[in-house]
Formats: C-alpha cells, sequence, structure tokens
C-alpha cells in the first residue's frame, strides 16, 4: 500500500513540483492538494479515504499552518504532520515541536531528504533534521522546551517508563509486547496512559517529555531521528 499524501501550500508552482517528485515513486500518493488549512478541512470530510501525512506550509490564509495543525490534532490526531516552510525559524520549530508536529523542514530541501524524511515519519514517528537536533539540544539544556500543555510532576510507573523509553527508541507496539512479555493490547493500554499522564499529543510530545525530564540520553536517542 502506498503512503497517502496531502499538499497543502498557496503556491501552485510549489504544489506542482512536489507531484512530479512523487509521481516518480511507486510507494506515494497524492490524494489531493489544498491551497490553506481551511481548504484542506473540508477536503479531509469529503473524502472517504485519509491521507497518512500532511505536507503544510506555515504562511497561508485566511487559516495558517499553526491554526491547521491545531485543528488537524483536534480532530485526526493520528494523521502525521510535516512542515515545508520557508519560515524556518527557531520560533516557529520550538513551537511546532510542542504541537506534535513529525517532521519541520526547509522548502529548500533537497528531493532525497524529503523522501527519507516521509519514510521515517511512517516508520519512527518522525524525523529530525541536524538544525532541529541542534535545536532541541540548545532548548532542552536550556530548559526552554517546556511547554504549559505538559504535565512535568506526572508519576509513571515502573512499566510505563520501560514502554516510554521503548517507544522514543523506535519499537513498534508488537515489538514491545513481545519484550516486555505483554500484550499489544496492553502496551496501547500503557501508550494511552503516557499521553493522558504527560500531556503529550502524540509520540513526538512523548520523545519531547522523555527528554526534558531525562527518560532518555540526548545525544544518543535524538541523533537516531536524524538522516545521519
Amino acid at each position: 500500500m502506498p503512503v497517502k499524501l496531502a499538499v497543502v501550500d498557496d503556491e501552485q508552482l510549489f504544489i506542482e513540483g512536489l507531484r512530479l517528485i512523487f509521481r516518480a515513486e511507486p510507494d506515494l500518493e497524492v490524494l489531493f492538494d489544498a491551497s490553506d488549512g481551511s481548504d484542506m478541512l473540508q477536503k479531509l470530510e469529503d473524502f472517504s479515504i485519509l491521507p497518512d501525512i500532511v505536507l503544510l506550509d506555515l504562511k497561508m490564509a485566511p487559516m495558517d499552518g499553526i491554526q491547521t495543525t491545531l485543528k488537524l490534532r483536534e480532530r485526526y490526531p493520528d494523521m502525521k504532520v510535516i512542515i515545508l516552510s520557508t519560515y524556518y525559524r527557531e520560533a516557529f520549530i520550538g513551537q511546532m515541536v510542542k504541537l506534535g508536529v513529525n517532521a519541520f523542514l526547509p522548502k529548500n530541501t533537497n528531493r532525497k531528504e524529503l523522501l527519507y524524511a516521509i519514510k521515517t515519519v511512517m516508520d519512527k514517528g518522525l524525523y529530525f533534521t541536524e538544525d532541529l537536533t541542534r535545536i532541541l539540544r540548545d532548548q532542552v539544556m536550556g530548559k526552554r522546551i517546556t511547554s504549559p500543555s505538559f504535565t512535568h510532576t506526572a508519576s509513571l510507573t515502573v512499566r510505563e517508563k520501560e514502554v516510554l523509553t521503548l517507544i522514543c527508541e523506535q519499537y513498534t507496539a508488537n515489538e514491545i509486547a513481545d519484550r516486555l512479555h505483554i500484550s499489544h493490547r496492553t502496551v496501547d493500554g500503557h501508550r494511552n496512559n503516557l499521553l493522558i499522564k504527560t500531556g503529550a499529543r502524540n509520540i513526538v510530545g512523548l520523545v519531547v517529555y522523555a527528554l526534558v525530564n531525562g527518560y532518555l540520553d540526548l545525544d544518543k536517542k535524538l541523533l537516531a531521528y536524524t538522516l545521519s
């Protein structure tokens, strides 16, 4: 089954360029494109099949990328979001990571990295560029990545900490179940409890929470989500 994509951007030439790239990839399929967030949300209601990944610009009108991401997280929490934007600023990056964006790429990224990012987001749940890794490292070390949406006083059980670590180490639910000798349903239960307790929105939030609270070795684990 090909990975189903939606492209949201107000620059038609950029959309057409992405379509040309994806048309040459048998494992990718563009379901539709949209000119802004409100246009995309309407199309999501009209389509019977939902995209696996939304490729989203930040600067659009009337609904920009930040507003669109908030709506997507409310209505389609499992849908993956990759930001493709010329507004590749540290302030935007930190905000989008907190919102649970799965990847953040500049628009001048090359074809190889874009395709790799899509594959990595599908396989691991998120993709970090080297720049994003550096920014997250700086913000974590400076305690500037914290967010009111996180519950920093969350009391995690020993099993929940084990599941959190394995999630961050890119293990699937089935692999976690095998390693811990528990059922897939039990793993899902622990994951849901982690989301509730930490206030994280998705796996991205869980990884950031784990980094902020010292459950992960920053240099060892965060780099696993980069091209290197």
